[in-house]
């Protein structure tokens, strides 16, 4: 099943899927061309980063904490939790676990059902939409048990998270359903209503992982997620991203990225210019071959939001 972003002002939606594989997903763990290996991703190796919050055992909290840890990283808004996306979050998590799918949509009749659609559930948990509105949902399936894990293969995969790191956002709510044999399904449902958050502003954007961060992962498998970012690739680097608000347009110039004193790496470029999937307010690129261990990257990126020029440059280190 695939399932895109859909847009639509004064107002959009956006629904994404990803399922992951047993191996970890988009945190790597698979070897690169030069035979290093990326470890993947933990709740206790997320736990130990700088400022992150501590651990709670309760998966669909913790994924919660996690977005918003790293929301503040980018700059962004800290989204306070919502009963009622709360609800509807956790209704699905629990209705794809008991159908033992990975889907936005749910089927009348069948076990669990609490809403067809992203707007049904919202409705059916209360939860009114007054003009001008933003929501969205995505959703993960993974062998982890942690919420820091869940939310982080999310934040890895990058059309879900054009959506996590959207600026306007206000609130939010997380669920998270455990299967047999530690299969977990967890869902994110976010929202800006009745108004938009205050965003970054016109001509402002930010970009991720962020200057100064360490322990990036190296690696991404895009087969896992749907839609699939490099169709006729499965494993290769770790997306790097610019967000702005929803209600602008950003255009790409130039944006690049490459080991410290190197060349610039071969990326495919991810712009609502070049691919469709991408929202008109945010541009990415992917390295087309795992990035190496324990190396600085510099990022460099020159365009425009809503006509305004933007030049950026920056470095990330990987684990």
């Amino acid at each position: 099943m695939q399932s895109r972003p859909r847009w639509h002002l004064p107002f959009a939606v956006l629904s994404l899927t990803l399922a992951l594989a047993a191996c970890g997903g988009g945190g790597g763990g698979s070897a690169s061309s030069s035979g290093s290996t990326t470890p993947p991703a933990s709740g206790a190796n997320l736990q130990a980063e700088p400022g992150a919050p501590g651990l709670t055992g309760d998966a669909a909290l913790d994924g919660f904490n996690w977005i918003n840890f790293r929301r503040a990283q980018l700059g962004v808004a800290v989204l306070s939790r919502n009963s009622m996306l709360t609800t509807a979050a956790q209704g699905h998590a629990d209705y794809q676990r008991i159908n033992n799918t990975v889907t936005h949509i749910q089927t009348p009749g069948l076990p669990g059902f609490t809403g067809a659609t992203l707007a049904d559930r919202l409705a059916n948990a209360g939860y009114v939409l007054v003009r001008p509105y933003a929501y969205g949902e995505i959703i993960s399936a993974t062998n982890s048990t942690s919420g820091f894990v869940l939310a982080e293969e999310l934040v890895t995969a990058i059309y879900h998270r054009f959506v996590m790191f959207e600026p306007v956002f206000k609130e939010m709510g997380t669920g998270a359903a455990l299967g047999s044999g530690g299969y977990s399904y967890f869902t994110c449902d976010m929202a800006a209503n009745n108004g938009y958050g205050l965003g970054l502003g016109g001509g402002r954007a930010v970009g991720y992982p962020v200057n100064g961060q360490t322990n990036v992962p190296t690696s991404f498998l895009s087969n896992n997620e749907t839609p699939d970012p490099v169709p006729d690739l499965n494993e290769v680097g770790y997306p790097i991203s610019m967000h702005a608000d929803i209600t602008t347009t950003m255009t790409v110039q130039s944006f690049t990225v490459r080991p410290h004193g190197g060349a610039p790496l071969a990326t495919r470029l991810l712009s609502h210019a070049t691919d469709t999937e991408t929202p008109t307010s945010a541009a990415a690129i992917v390295p087309l071959a795992v990035l190496q261990s324990g190396t600085t990257y510099d990022v460099a990126f020159s365009g425009a939001v809503d006509g305004v020029p933007l030049s950026r440059s920056w470095s990330f280190t990987t684990r």
